[in-house]
């Protein structure tokens, strides 16, 4: 088809072996799907809403209860004070502490599965400030870890601010006052 070429020829030698030759490479054209090398990261668009990713960390770990050996003790006896205090803050004041409080022990009396109930109060406090489902889901986490997660949940809510002790109305008058009273800047200029 094409004409055979005689590498010994001056012309082809002083042709091809100057040094910013370079031979053309032309590759086959591909049909179907494209190959995408295995070390390549994968494409991730950012116009395509997927499930929401969580940024947000935990402030604490889940097996850190001694970090608050107060309320380590209180989960410990009573868990249902405890997620009483918890569930009136995510509530926002929907259910009082003494409420929620009593459903969890009479659900604890009853079934021994108030890790249940516990564990849907967990999920929507994660949705709340954007939290991730860790160490595991949230139902495992309540199930094998009651008193654990319950501990990290108090100290979660209350490393955001929030004093549980004193219910969610005195807490949103609490924050509504700080944000009402800002620092008084001076106006003039001094060296």
């Amino acid at each position: 088809m094409y004409p055979a070429v005689d590498e010994q020829d001056e012309s082809y030698e002083a042709h091809h072996s100057h040094p910013s030759y370079i031979v053309p490479v032309v590759a086959p054209p591909t049909y179907g799907r494209p190959h995408i090398p295995s070390y390549a990261p994968p494409y991730i668009s950012n116009s395509v809403r997927g499930p929401m990713i969580r940024t947000q960390r935990w402030s604490t770990g889940l097996c850190r209860c001694l970090d608050d050996p107060g309320n380590c003790l209180v989960t410990c006896f009573c868990p249902c004070v405890t997620f009483g205090l918890i569930a009136e803050i995510i509530d926002k004041g929907n259910r009082s502490c003494t409420c929620n409080g009593a459903i969890y022990a009479t659900l604890l009396s009853l079934s021994g599965l108030a890790c249940l109930y516990s564990c849907y109060y967990r999920s929507k406090m994660r949705a709340q400030y954007e939290l991730p489902e860790a160490p595991c889901m949230d139902c495992l986490v309540h199930f094998c870890c009651e008193t654990c997660a319950l501990c990290q949940e108090y100290r979660e809510l209350k490393n955001r601010g929030f004093d549980l002790s004193i219910g969610w109305e005195a807490n949103r008058e609490r924050q509504g006052q700080g944000a009402i009273l800002s620092p008084v800047m001076s106006q003039t200029m001094t060296r």
